[in-house]
This record gives structure tokens, sequence and C-alpha cells, in this order.
């Protein structure tokens, strides 16, 4: 692996302004302090080699910490780009949910007559789509952000772990916007949450834990393999029928439910029609089954990013 180079703060901040640069030769080693005579000052500090550590390894949580202000730049970057030079702008945010919605309700609603656990079959296929649409597009752009971002992975250091988080908390900018549209169809259809509303936050996080144990897996193969692009959005689709969204998991024996759950997103879904609309009593096993089968792979995923990572600078 090619070794990175932490520049000093001010050359950064100067090559980033777009100001040239002198390249010095200078045969002192890494580390030690320059002697003043050889024309350079002694308190400039020397660049820094970052080595990759060897062995299997969890990524340094507190470096992760360290570098919160690039998760947040990064992150509002992607917001930026995504609706830049777009005509709709944000409305995309609602349109894709709701014209998904409207599909769903004329062919499983009307057609199909597939239940709805006595809610409205459009509240009930919206409530499902709105987590579902999180875990999907941050899956989508989590496990391209390392190829789509090469050069910040080849010129700097930084933990690369930030690069598909930064793309998953982007995505909670359009959830949030698609949310405001289920809050009037609630009102519309005099659907008044119960108590459980409280754990939407926690459901939230668990929609994004679980696209991030996903895409660590992903981008991490996407950067040795690039045909594993054209494998997500195949993926995705079969994964939207394998998940509860056009129908509602008790059309399932009670007996294979908890095994179903070990589809991570089945237990996130009948968690949020159980916060939001009050259905589903069967809900809370199945996102305990749930949330371990993300934990196993959330904590295997930390571990093979980490391994990977010491060659995404070779081959990227």
């Amino acid at each position: 692996m090619r070794p990175s180079v932490t520049m000093p703060p001010a050359q950064r901040a100067a090559e980033s302004a777009g100001e040239p640069q002198s390249v010095r030769s200078d045969p002192t080693p890494v580390g030690r302090a320059a002697d003043p005579t050889r024309g350079r000052d002694a308190a400039t500090p020397s660049p820094t080699i970052v080595r990759p550590e060897r062995g299997w390894r969890l990524p340094d949580f507190r470096e992760v910490w360290r570098y919160r202000e690039l998760l947040a730049f990064l992150a509002l970057r992607d917001i930026k780009i995504r609706y830049k030079q777009t005509l709709l702008g944000a409305a995309w945010a609602v349109l894709q949910p709701l014209l998904t919605m409207v599909i769903f309700s004329i062919f499983f609603g009307r057609l199909a007559k597939i239940p709805s656990d006595g809610v409205p079959y459009p509240v009930f296929a919206y409530t499902a789509l709105l987590p579902w649409q999180l875990f999907a597009y941050s899956l989508t752009q989590a496990s391209n952000s390392l190829v789509a971002n090469e050069r910040l992975v080849t010129k700097i250091y930084f933990p690369r772990l930030l690069i598909p988080l930064a793309a998953i908390v982007s995505s909670l900018v359009d959830f949030g916007i698609a949310f405001v549209v289920l809050l009037g169809m609630l009102a519309l259809y005099g659907i008044v949450p119960g108590w459980g509303l409280l754990a939407l936050p926690l459901l939230v996080l668990f929609a994004m834990t679980t696209s991030l144990a996903i895409s660590l897996w992903l981008s991490a193969l996407n950067v040795q393999y690039r045909d594993v692009r054209y494998v997500i959005p195949f993926l995705t689709q079969l994964w939207l029928f394998a998940t509860p969204v056009a129908y509602p998991s008790s059309l399932l024996p009670e007996s294979w439910r908890l095994v179903y759950a070990l589809n991570p997103m089945a237990g996130v879904v009948e968690g949020f029609r159980w916060a939001l609309l009050g259905t589903s009593s069967s809900a809370g096993p199945m996102i305990l089954v749930s949330a371990a089968a993300v934990a196993v792979l959330l904590v295997a995923g930390l571990f093979y990013f980490r391994g990977a990572e010491r060659h995404f600078a070779d081959v990227v």
C-alpha cells in the first residue's frame, strides 16, 4: 500500500485555494527536526507518514470523532451536489415515494386486494416506503462513495469510514422532506399516532445502521470489483419485494415471522408501521431479531472494511 501523507494545515488550505506550492528537496528524515542552518525553520512541522496497521481491527472511533467536521462537510457537499442544477430540486424527495405509493395502491391495493391491517392502503404503503427509500438511497450512494471520491482517497489521509457515513447522513434530508408529506396524509385520514411515535428516532437510526452495515461490505468490494455497482440496483429491487413494504408481515404464518425478520429491513418497516399506525402486534420480536442480524453484519463489516482499507489508495 502506498503510504498516505498528512500535510500541514496551512499547506492543505493553500492547495485547496489553488495557490502554487514550491517543492523543496530535503533529505532530512521524516519526524526529525530539520537543521536551521539548512534554510528551513526548525519549528515547521514535518510531514507525517501514516502507515496501515496489521491484523484485523475495528476502526479507531476516537479518530473518526476527531474528523467530525469533515463528516459534516462531506455530507453537506453531497446534499448540494444532489440538487444542483435540478429542475424540481427537493421535490424529488417527495415524488419518488409518492409515485411508488400510487402504483402500489393501484396494483396491490385495488387489483390484488392485499390486506393492510385495517389501515387505508395508501398510508399503509407510504409509511413503509419512507424507511425503505432512506435505506435504498443511502445504500446505493454509500456503496459507490469510495469510487466516487477517488481523488480524496488517493491524495490525503483521513478515516475512510467517513465517506460512506457522509452519504448515509446526507440521505436524512430526503427522508425529512418526505416525512412531512406523511404527516399530511395521517391528518387527511384522521390517524393519530400513539406513544410509539417516541420510538421513531430510534427506528430511523436503525434504518441508517442497517444501510451502513451492508454498505461497508459493498463499498469495499466495489473498490476491488467495479461490477458491484451493477449488482446494487438489482439487489435493492429484489430486497424490496422480500421486505413487507407492499404487503403486511401478517400474511406469513406466525412461526415463520421471526425467520423472516432475519431480513433487517423487515423489522425496520414493521417498526415504522407500529410507531405511526399502531399496527403489527408482532413488531417487537421482529425488531429484536432484525437488530441482532444488523449487529452481526455491522461488526463483521467494520472488521472487513478496516482490513480492506489499507489497499483502497492502491486499487481505487
